[in-house]
């Protein structure tokens, strides 16, 4: 077990070495011109020009094209975008006179190109300058034009036509496929500013109503130990009442209906029916329900009477859990170190994929404006692209960047390193999460076999915990995580190929991949489920992975009645915790950014979207509940089965004495606990 740390970061080294040796993020950050150069990259040519601008842009389809394509025009870095329409032929036509407009047009032709006197058929052939401008603005360090709209008619800087410069008048609805798209990306981005903008003038309230959220949370827990019995019994009463009320409201519609015609009818009778109406007016329907509530409530009934004893156990080991982070309350924030590590997991996954994407080497491709040229987007080099004859064949033909790519080995096999990365990032998330369970698990277990409470508690042991399980559970933890990766990462293929086939119309492999998703999703939440008790056994005895998960499994299936009586108790008061702190911290921030409380109506900050905050307290308060919750359902799962290996080892005699608390022992009726032998 102790190789698979050396496996991971031989692994991982090996992914991020090839990454490091042939990635270059600067394709990422930068565009790139025609002529395979980035866009405003300092110590170049371009440090100055940021901006990607296309000659053409009718030959571009849509944004999705400009951005993560190539489109089939020249593009060349400039400092700014084209604020005014303007034709080459015009410009030609009056560079002698107005030398003005000639010296603002060729800032957007080929670098050095200076000849106003060169035909314009030329001039379009080798696409020395584009043969027209429009006014555009930046975007994603892009040129797109600068639309708008005016009294709901498409525009280009308040125009609707345009000169193409090839003697055609053109309209600007031309460009409305490209338009839509940018128009969208471009509001888009107009609500991401203002969106930015609240939570500039709002983070501080947002941190206040985390903390309220935290301080319910901690309040929430402490409450339990007096609480959860309580709160358990009068949602079951509830339930009853409801189901009951159900019952009778049944009994009344059945003899309501008595003695109305056609009430007597059965329901196959009428047959199908599209209106559910129907179906309520047969004195049938009601009986049915009748019978069904009264036998989901004798169902209820019987399981509290048969497991009383169980819903006993349950509630105090609750209780106990909350007294135990009452003793040890730094493992409240031991979420913390967790969520940090998955932090620097995913700044390491991510960093590497963008490394992976950007290892490909510059590609170029012949650009012809003949569509009939034999040449066309076949690979050139631009070094030796003058000396073939492909520009003799295809006049105007260049040799153009079109994207990033390769054809060794190494490029081949880009995807699996891919793979390899998502795995290793899966693996080190899954380890993360072994770490915190395993730590809290050993925390809370020196709580229980502690005979006298608190004074017996260790010190620091949180901290004792976390430093066992580096120093000798590290490979068992390692183990646990793989195998789940392994899972994880079969989902995440079996999704990528869901994915692809789509489109298919294969119903016998739609259905196969369904399955077997459904298969591996229940595989997953078992070995979840495994592994988390395999940690805490690991916590408390310190054996290897395998031997811990087997323990861990046969004790639970000895005591599977109180395993699920306890996982549902736990997760139903858990549910409602993280509810009422959600939903009354929600409240609270809806009164407040709505400037319903009078008190704090002046503070409210000016807001474009109140929901903005709103939203972001609520899902926040969640997510701190949710943390705070967790370790308290770890707390719970550990005491569970610290007191199940105290049933099955101790006899509560001398020799060997029970390490429960005494409302444990109360419940289970046993004898007053014998003290310790010294």
């Amino acid at each position: 077990i102790i190789n698979c740390v050396h496996l991971t970061k031989m692994l991982r080294g090996t992914v991020y070495f090839a990454a490091w040796v042939h990635g270059d993020p600067r394709k990422v950050i930068y565009p790139t011109d025609s002529y395979g150069q980035f866009c405003g990259q300092k110590n170049t040519l371009n440090k100055n020009k940021t901006i990607l601008f296309y000659f053409n842009i009718l030959k571009c389809a849509s944004p999705v094209v400009l951005i993560n394509l190539q489109c089939p025009t020249t593009q060349l870095c400039v400092s700014k975008c084209p604020d005014r329409f303007a034709t080459y032929i015009d410009v030609q036509a009056s560079y002698r006179y107005r030398p003005d407009q000639w010296n603002y047009f060729r800032q957007f032709c080929k670098p050095g190109f200076n000849n106003p006197r060169k035909s314009v058929a030329q001039v379009l052939r080798d696409e020395d300058c584009p043969s027209m401008i429009i006014p555009s603005r930046p975007f994603l360090k892009r040129c797109f034009p600068d639309f708008s709209t005016k009294n709901g008619v498409l525009t280009v800087a308040n125009q609707t036509t345009f000169k193409d410069g090839r003697g055609k008048m053109r309209n600007v609805t031309d460009l409305r496929e490209a338009a839509n798209g940018i128009n969208n990306v471009l509001d888009a981005r107009s609500v991401g500013m203002k969106i930015f903008e609240d939570y500039a003038i709002s983070w501080y309230w947002i941190l206040i109503g985390l903390f309220i959220a935290m301080m319910l949370s901690l309040l929430f827990l402490v409450l339990l130990r007096f609480t959860a019995g309580v709160l358990f019994w009068i949602f079951i009463f509830g339930v009853i009442g409801i189901i009951g009320y159900g019952i009778w409201h049944c009994y009344w519609e059945y003899d309501h209906l008595k003695g109305i015609p056609g009430s007597d009818l059965t329901v196959y009778d009428i047959g199908f029916q599209t209106d559910f109406k129907v179906y309520l007016q047969l004195r049938q329907t009601w009986l049915a329900f009748m019978i069904i509530l009264c036998g989901v409530e004798v169902v209820i009934i019987l399981m509290l009477i048969f497991l009383r004893n169980r819903i006993r156990i349950a509630i105090a080991l609750l209780k106990e859990g909350s007294r135990a982070i009452g003793y040890i309350m730094s493992t409240l924030f031991y979420p913390i170190i967790t969520f940090l590590l998955i932090a620097i997991c995913i700044s390491y996954w991510a960093v590497t994929a963008v490394f992976l994407a950007t290892s490909g080497e510059p590609v170029y491709k012949v650009m012809a404006n003949q569509t009939l040229c034999k040449y066309a987007n076949l690979t050139c080099d631009p070094e030796t692209f003058n000396t073939t004859n492909v520009t003799k064949l295809c006049p105007g033909a260049q040799c153009t960047f079109a994207f990033y790519g390769g054809e060794s080995l190494y490029h081949k096999y880009i995807f699996i390193f891919q793979l390899a990365n998502a795995f290793v990032f899966l693996w080190l998330v899954n380890f993360a999460i072994a770490l915190g369970q395993c730590t809290l698990a050993g925390a809370f277990a020196s709580y229980y076999w502690a005979y006298r409470k608190p004074a017996d508690i260790p010190l620091w042991p949180l901290f004792s915990s976390f430093g066992r399980a580096i120093r000798y559970h590290t490979g068992s933890l390692a183990f646990g995580a793989l195998i789940l990766a392994v899972v994880q990462l079969i989902r995440v293929i079996l999704e990528y190929l869901d994915h692809k086939l789509k489109g298919t119309q294969n119903s016998f492999t739609r259905f196969l991949l369904c399955c077997l998703k459904c298969c591996f999703w229940c595989l997953e939440k078992f070995l979840k489920f495994i592994n988390r008790n395999a940690y805490i056994m690991i916590a408390i005895y310190g054996k290897n992975f395998c031997a811990s998960a087997k323990e861990a499994f046969f004790l639970l299936m000895r005591n599977v009645v109180r395993v699920a009586v306890l996982d549902k108790v736990t997760d139903f008061l858990l549910f409602l915790g993280k509810i009422l702190v959600a939903g009354g911290v929600g409240v609270l921030a809806f009164f407040f950014f709505t400037q319903k409380i009078p008190v704090f109506a002046q503070e409210v900050p000016m807001l474009n979207y109140y929901w903005v905050p709103l939203l972001t307290v609520i899902i926040g308060s969640y997510l701190v509940a949710h943390g705070f919750f967790s370790v308290y359902a770890m707390c719970v799962d550990t005491l569970f089965l610290c007191f199940c290996e105290d049933l099955e080892r101790n006899d509560g005699s001398t020799a060997k004495p029970y390490f429960m608390s005494a409302s444990l022992h109360r419940i289970l009726g046993k004898k007053k606990l014998s003290p310790k032998k010294a």
